[in-house]
């Protein structure tokens, strides 16, 4: 009886043949993510269809509910309580955002220096105003405000001061900056924090050896290597600066001759639709409202890569 021997290209093919279960170890991966697509489907896609479908038609007294097409958007574009609401925040984000990154940035740098004493304290400290509920901190910062019952008030009338309102039309975006500061600075330094720590030490240490000060490290080294960091949360803030909502919102109460239904954008979405019934429209308002912070985004990564190409 003769064997034959198996050629070579069929066992390299045997060989390579996937096992019986490799496709289901393939499928495995999904299997784990299947859960964050199917949420995402849910409470993200679908409600966004749904909402752009609803801002492409309009409640008329006669007629009822009728096809527009895109006239909602046109006459969103054109509104001027919606562009004075941008304009509000837009001056909100030009002095807020630098400060509060900035602040973020020297935060960071201090826990990340192993010099700096108390690290995981000062880390704890700064990003526990975080873990408050905006909310909460509208209310707690609207109580300090306050021009009759505020800290504030109470501190400038003991040291016999002229009480300054901060809730007057002149002072009203400042007193929200400083709630956005402090609530949100924490969570920026921690985003920072985390780049600085996937920092390779051997820097520090070569640059310790050349002579270098602790300022010229920070500066030098560690500023431009935490730049993606940096330009994330200027991302993440330009987006928040403009859907701005909780903090205005809960301020209106104590000055409601100051704060209007359209001092944001975000309010006047909510007023529109849920005090004039105009579900419509407030719909093609966000959905101009998500455009105008993907344009600012989309500018500001531009300019911020445009400028790291050229250094």
């Amino acid at each position: 009886m003769s064997h034959t021997l198996p050629s070579p290209a069929r066992s390299q093919r045997a060989a390579s043949k996937p096992p019986g279960r490799s496709w289901r170890l393939r499928l495995i991966p999904y299997a784990f993510l299947a859960p964050f697509y199917l949420l995402f489907l849910l409470f993200i896609c679908v409600p966004l269809v749904y909402a752009f479908n609803v801002s492409l038609f309009r409640d008329r007294l006669v007629g009822g509910t009728v096809f527009t097409g895109l006239q909602n958007y046109v006459q969103a574009v054109r509104d001027s309580a919606f562009w004075e609401g941008v304009v509000h925040m837009l001056l909100l984000g030009v002095v807020q955002i630098p400060v509060m990154l900035g602040l973020a940035l020297v935060f960071a740098l201090l826990i990340d220096a192993r010099t700096t004493p108390w690290r995981r304290l000062f880390r704890v400290g700064f990003f526990l105003p975080y873990a408050i509920p905006s909310v909460i901190a509208a209310l707690l910062w609207g109580y300090l405000y306050g021009p009759l019952f505020g800290l504030f008030t109470q501190i400038e009338q003991a040291l016999h001061l002229s009480p300054l309102n901060l809730l007057s039309a002149s002072w009203i975006l400042p007193s929200i900056g400083n709630i956005v500061t402090w609530q949100y600075t924490g969570y920026n330094m921690i985003i920072i924090y985390a780049a600085l720590q996937s920092i390779p030490p051997e820097l520090a240490e070569a640059a310790v050896m050349d002579g270098a000060s602790a300022w010229q490290i920070a500066t030098r080294i560690k500023v431009p290597l935490v730049a993606p960091a940096l330009i994330l949360t200027g991302i993440f803030s330009i987006i928040g600066t403009l859907q701005l909502f909780n903090e205005p919102q809960i301020l209106s109460t104590l000055a409601p001759t100051v704060i209007g239904s359209h001092y944001t954008p975000s309010i006047y979405a909510y007023n529109l639709a849920f005090s004039d019934q105009e579900y419509n429209y407030a719909a093609a308002i966000s959905f101009v409202l998500a455009f105008l912070a993907f344009c600012f985004s989309s500018a500001f990564m531009y300019i911020t890569n445009r400028r790291g190409g050229r250094s």
